[in-house]
């Protein structure tokens, strides 16, 4: 595996297109709005409570010529989600990429239901409210990971497992609506990646279980970091449906399949 290509998706490919990732304040979700812009798209960058670094990366898109659109929402509150997309309608009128990005769970202080409530509730409730933007030949994309995405059949990590869970359960709700966004000529798709160099995730389990990434790093003989996995992603968007709606990014050797 090499870097990421600065373009993963050519120039113009997404000229008049709209794309907006949850979560695209930093990390995976700037560096996959950031692919979207590079290639034509006007941008939705959604963020929680980051919004200066919003406002910087939509800056420095708009340099691009393209346009771009912050705005600030929790996805587990309802209203919240609603006054995104009546935002994005009022700038935009339509949307023909979702990413479905922004997940957590490992954060201090939340609730105990918090990793389910967001990963599983906030990801149906966010694909619910956009549908009515999405039109024929758009996209939605999930992103997970194989510790997440294997669960059933491979443990992980137990600081991690809450989280995993809920993002599996997250994954099962989603694809439960894959036959009807079909109908509609919408392509849904899941990218799931190991654990990836550099995000919030990794550091937070470092944190609860010194060695953990090294000791992964060294079982799939190299993890992806931020913007190579970004592209995969970004790259998701674009490319046909797998047959599954299942992108596999990374070694899965370790992981035992349903």
């Amino acid at each position: 595996m090499t870097d990421a290509p600065s373009q993963p998706i050519a120039p113009g490919t997404l000229a008049g297109k709209v794309a907006l990732v949850t979560g695209s304040s930093r990390g995976i979700g700037a560096d996959t709005v950031r692919y979207f812009a590079q290639a034509g798209a006007d941008v939705v960058i959604n963020f929680r409570n980051k919004a200066p670094r919003a406002d910087k990366l939509a800056a420095e898109l708009r340099e691009l010529g393209v346009r771009a659109l912050v705005v600030g929402a929790d996805l587990t509150d309802p209203a919240s989600v609603e006054a995104m997309f009546a935002a994005v309608k009022d700038e935009f009128g339509t949307l023909d990429i979702l990413v479905l990005n922004a997940s957590g769970g490992m954060e201090s202080g939340m609730a105990a239901d918090y990793a389910l409530t967001l990963n599983r509730d906030a990801q149906v409730r966010v694909l619910t409210a956009a549908e009515p933007l999405l039109g024929d030949g758009s996209r939605v994309v999930f992103v997970t990971s194989h510790q997440a995405h294997f669960i059933r059949t491979t443990p992980t990590m137990p600081e991690y497992e809450p989280v995993a869970l809920s993002k599996r359960a997250g994954e099962d709700a989603l694809r439960e609506r894959i036959p009807a966004l079909a109908e509609k000529g919408i392509g849904f798709t899941v990218v799931s990646g190991d654990m990836i160099e550099g995000t919030i995730t990794a550091t937070l389990l470092e944190r609860a279980n010194p060695g953990a990434i090294a000791q992964r790093r060294e079982s799939a003989g190299k993890l992806y970091n931020v913007s190579e996995f970004a592209a995969e992603v970004a790259r998701a968007a674009v490319d046909p449906v797998p047959a599954d709606n299942t992108r596999l990014v990374g070694d899965v050797s370790a992981f035992a399949a349903e």
